[in-house]
């Protein structure tokens, strides 16, 4: 059974950093793309960053360029965020999801994704 279990979020001031982790269970990290999303009331789904694992490549929005790292690690079968310079426009629910897929051309579109975690709260104040 597919299995995604976010942690790691929390209350943090703008300038702050944060790591979240997703333990998954059911596949390995190098099996399918997989990747961090979030969301906020005002918005839909967004991507943040991705893995693509047919070609070992990874996606950034835009938004969090130069501040996020998407990383894993396979020995524990964990996916990793690391969040540094937060800011407030970063709060939201983030997620994390696979496509179970070994290859896709799709891989960063949200609706490409259909396993998802129960998310993590994460809130930066201003």
């Amino acid at each position: 059974e597919v299995q995604l279990v976010e942690s790691g979020g929390g209350l943090v001031q703008a300038g702050g950093s944060l790591r979240l982790s997703c333990k998954v269970s059911g596949f390995t990290l190098d099996d399918y793309d997989i990747g961090w999303f979030r969301q906020t009331p005002e918005k839909e789904r967004e991507g943040v960053s991705c893995i693509n694992v047919y070609h070992g490549t990874t996606y950034y929005a835009d938004s969090v360029k130069g501040r996020f790292t998407i990383s894993k690690d396979n020995a524990r079968n964990t996916l990793y965020l690391q969040m540094n310079d937060l800011k407030p426009q970063d709060t939201g629910v983030y997620y994390c999801a696979t496509d179970r897929l070994p290859y896709n051309p799709r891989w960063v579109r949200v609706e490409e994704y259909d396993y998802w975690g129960q998310g993590t709260q994460v809130t930066v104040s201003s």
